[in-house]
């Protein structure tokens, strides 16, 4: 057992992968409950990491008023038991200060809605109790705080729960706090050090189970960093070689060569009254390389909103067409997928390709002449929502898959429509930007291309945050763009009024609109409508029908209107600042001067400040970043990816350096063992996901 900080292994040890059964003193009720949450053996034990920790060597002077911070107090009961407040009764416990500690008031536990509790509480008890203090010093209480009675009976509550830094876990399914704590002390002090292989090829085997036990019971804050360090490098590392080796299928896949010889993208270029951006055309190189390869393209192209990648994926699609082959494009949105069905045959009907829609509603296809010559074929090129995954008969020779706005589709998803063709090429397009260390993890399998310029016609952004407006003179601004001809977003985060909710409603607020500007065309658009309805209003406003769209989110992406130069967020609050930048996304594509303003709340200083952000910068890749550091990046990306990992110690936004340091050795790795049948590196082939696991599939 242990002593002091040595730890010292029993006569009969036990390994990683033994039983919990098999830990001298582990009692029967306290298998099953360890079991029915999920803890069965050793293995398990050793990565319930804790969620925080309390520092026992030394515990804080009982306060002397309100805290707004968290305290952890070391002292004795003096008084239990039930009491009233009018008509609620609740459990209270007079907690009182070691007397060393000097002559402190005492504070008062509250428990509501425990009545059972007042059974465990007696005077005399010593205590450790965890929580907010509140109220003013003659009666300072917690209520509902974490706490833990101390037998100083116990020789273990001393070594195991007093006198060091303590971890607290996470608990379900009946476990509780102190027979955890022990069982995994108890688990730490019976393994055999020599049975713990290091994870990670090349490194000292001391390191994995020192981590272990100084990531449950570390004997200072450093000696926890280093250990949290080391377990988040496995973390990262059993990540990027599971990323890798998909890299590695993907590259060793035979594929479609399409050796164009460019004449369709170079008909296609001549035509545009503008010239394309270097990004632009570097980004189209690339994918034309990827395209002539005999293996399948995968590719990411990323780019801040309105900076063209609807182009690249165009000139891929034509590079597909010219060899012979379809390509198809999946869009998020009907509205998305029918914006860039007008923009395809607005820049491809001259050449004669043949274009076709797909969507839940929609069954169109554009009749054009071949451009091999003959007569009419099938569609060359079909875009459409997810009903392309379920279209029947479309496909006779898919050889371009072009995902837009990736992040709204499940790799399942994805993996559905590639399957339509026989290796096909995949292009996969965002307009949210990924910061380093989150495209590495998500998409660290994909070649990536980047749109770092904007097309020089673009009109300015000004962005201004406010805390609240005076409405009558937001209509006064509005009426000044729209005489100007301009068009105008106001948007909501809900589509109705919620009684949970504090925010407003874009059904609501249209009315109240229609009020405030009598006269003015006016549409609502949201995502309940009907995909009819939804047709409907966003052609009166592409064709500047009405003047003012009122609107949720459903706008975020595929909404390309030049003419609207003036945005209206509501309760911006409600959204991440990746979403608002998306948002904003939607005007200044014309040469126009364009106005976003953030409406917020008037009394939330810290809400009001995440906001003025948005002021300083339009780099999406700087908004990312800083949303990464609020967020996180599940809330970032929206939907569940898959590839997101569900991290335990490893911080995406922290750890940078470790997850550039595991891809290094990951890669290494696999440049000298891709099979991993070596003996040093059998022991990885149990890390590597199969296909539905790493296809994210439920």
């Amino acid at each position: 057992m242990r002593r002091g900080h040595a730890w010292v292994r029993a006569a009969m040890p036990v390994t990683q992968t033994s039983q919990i059964a098999e830990i001298p003193g582990v009692s029967g009720r306290m298998l099953t409950a360890l079991s029915r949450a999920g803890l069965n053996i050793v293995a398990d034990l050793l990565h319930h990491f804790p969620f925080r920790y309390e520092d026992r060597r030394r515990f804080e002077a009982f306060p002397r008023e309100e805290r707004a911070e968290p305290v952890c107090l070391h002292g004795w009961i003096t008084d239990a038991g039930v009491k009233k407040m009018g008509y609620r009764k609740f459990v209270e416990i007079r907690v009182e200060a070691d007397p060393s500690n000097g002559l402190m008031a005492p504070v008062f536990g509250r428990f509501f809605n425990m009545p059972w509790l007042a059974k465990s509480f007696a005077a005399g008890m010593e205590i450790v109790m965890y929580g907010k203090v509140k109220g003013k010093r003659a009666g300072l209480t917690m209520d509902h705080p974490d706490y833990e009675i101390i037998d100083p009976d116990k020789p273990e509550d001393e070594s195991v729960h007093m006198g060091r830094i303590v971890p607290v876990y996470p608990l379900h399914d009946g476990l509780q706090q102190k027979p955890l704590r022990a069982v995994i002390y108890a688990a730490l002090s019976e393994l055999d050090a020599g049975t713990v292989r290091p994870l990670l090829p090349g490194t000292d085997p001391t390191l994995r189970i020192r981590a272990f036990r100084d990531i449950h019971f570390p004997a200072s804050q450093e000696a926890h960093e280093e250990a949290r360090r080391h377990l988040a490098l496995e973390e990262f590392f059993a990540l990027q070689l599971n990323v890798l080796k998909r890299r590695q299928g993907m590259i060793s896949r035979p594929g479609q060569a399409h050796r164009a010889p460019g004449t369709l993208l170079e008909k296609w270029k001549a035509t545009l009254p503008f010239a394309l951006t270097g990004a632009q055309e570097r980004s189209i190189a690339e994918v034309r390389a990827d395209m002539a390869a005999g293996q399948p393209m995968n590719r990411l192209l990323q780019g801040d909103v309105g900076s063209g990648k609807t182009f690249v994926a165009l000139a891929a699609a034509l590079i597909a067409v010219e060899s012979g082959t379809q390509a198809a494009i999946m869009a998020p949105t009907q509205i998305l997928a029918e914006q860039h069905y007008l923009n395809f045959i607005r820049h491809l009907e001259p050449l004669g390709v043949r274009i076709g829609l797909r969507t839940g509603s929609r069954k169109e296809d554009a009749a054009m002449p071949l451009f091999h010559g003959g007569e009419d074929g099938p569609s060359q090129i079909i875009i459409g929502t997810h009903a392309l995954l379920f279209e029947e008969g479309a496909f006779e020779k898919l050889g371009l898959v072009v995902i837009d706005e990736q992040h709204k589709f499940g790799v399942a998803q994805r993996a559905r429509l590639v399957s339509r063709g026989i290796a096909p090429d995949v292009l996969v397009m965002t307009a949210t930007p990924i910061p380093r260390t989150l495209a590495l993890t998500l998409y660290g399998d994909l070649d990536v291309s980047i749109l770092d310029e904007m097309p020089a016609n673009r009109g300015k952004i000004t962005t201004a945050v406010r805390a609240g407006v005076d409405l009558v003179q937001v209509a006064a601004f509005i009426r000044q763009q729209l005489e100007k001809g301009r068009q105008v977003y106001i948007v909501y985060p809900l589509v109705e009024d919620s009684e949970k909710l504090e925010a407003k409603a874009a059904t609501t607020e249209y009315k109240n609109w229609q009020k405030r500007l009598p006269g003015v065309p006016m549409g609502l658009l949201h995502g309940r409508l009907s995909p009819e309805e939804k047709d409907g209003v966003m052609a009166a406003f592409r064709e500047a029908k009405t003047k003012v769209l009122v609107a949720t989110t459903v706008i975020e992406v595929g909404v390309d209107v030049p003419n609207a130069n003036l945005m209206l967020i509501f309760n911006a609050e409600r959204f991440g600042l990746a979403q608002l930048h998306q948002l904003r996304g939607r005007i200044g594509r014309g040469e126009h001067t364009s106005y976003c303003v953030l409406v917020g709340p008037e009394e939330n200083d810290e809400a009001m400040e995440r906001l003025k952000f948005m002021e300083q910068t339009r780099d999406g890749f700087v908004i990312a970043e800083h949303d990464l550091k609020l967020r996180g990046p599940g809330e970032i990306l929206g939907e569940k990816q898959s590839g997101l990992p569900g991290l335990r110690l490893g911080s995406l936004v922290e750890d940078g350096p470790l997850v550039l340091e595991a891809r290094r050795a990951a890669a290494a790795v696999l440049k000298d063992d891709p099979e991993l049948q070596k003996t040093e590196h059998r022991h990885l082939q149990a890390l590597i996901m199969s296909s539905e696991d790493a296809a994210g599939i439920n």
